[in-house]
């Protein structure tokens, strides 16, 4: 109960702590590409736009006053806490049942700039043999399956959000008449 009074009454805190952790979270994926030398995936890399705007959503959710700017930046944001948790979870079927043939295929930027975004991201989201490889495990997990929690988690944490927000506008409406 206290967790519930606590999103009822700072809903833009919350939604701050969300982009601040988004945040954290991509400083974990630039410090494994960068320090670590892991090079990111396409599917890697999608969830890190995802992230990206996720962070953006919620920050700017947070500091708009008005309620019904940050219900709906927060819908939105939920919408792309689901999209890269799907992503991530397509990620980790891919490492738990990899392709028969593995084939690394092109990068991110590659599909991007050879073909129409129709016949790209149909290839992103089938994955290439490098997004089925495990380069990297902590505590059992993979980055997907971190990735994946994380996502879940943060759009779980934003859909009670919405969920309590959406209840106290309902309670405070004046009654019809």
């Amino acid at each position: 109960m206290m967790v519930w009074n606590w999103i009822d009454r700072t809903p833009r805190r919350v939604l701050a702590l969300i982009s601040l952790a988004c945040v954290a979270l991509l400083a974990c994926g630039l410090y494994l590409q960068h320090v670590v030398g892991l090079v990111p995936c396409p599917m890697c890399i999608v969830q890190r736009y995802a992230l990206i705007g996720l962070a953006l959503l919620t920050g700017l959710a947070s500091a708009r006053s008005a309620k019904g700017w940050w219900l709906t930046l927060s819908a939105l944001a939920a919408l792309t806490a689901g999209f890269g948790a799907t992503v991530a979870a397509r990620q980790s079927w891919l490492q738990w049942y990899p392709p028969q043939s593995v084939s690394c295929g092109r990068d991110f930027y590659g599909m991007i700039e050879s073909f129409p975004l129709s016949r790209a991201i149909p290839m992103i989201l089938r994955g290439s043999g490098d997004c089925a490889a495990v380069d990297w495990s902590l505590l059992g997990g993979s980055i997907a399956n971190w990735s994946f929690l994380c996502f879940a988690l943060l759009g779980l944490l934003l859909l009670a959000l919405l969920a309590r927000g959406v209840r106290g506008a309902r309670q405070r409406a004046p009654a019809p008449v």
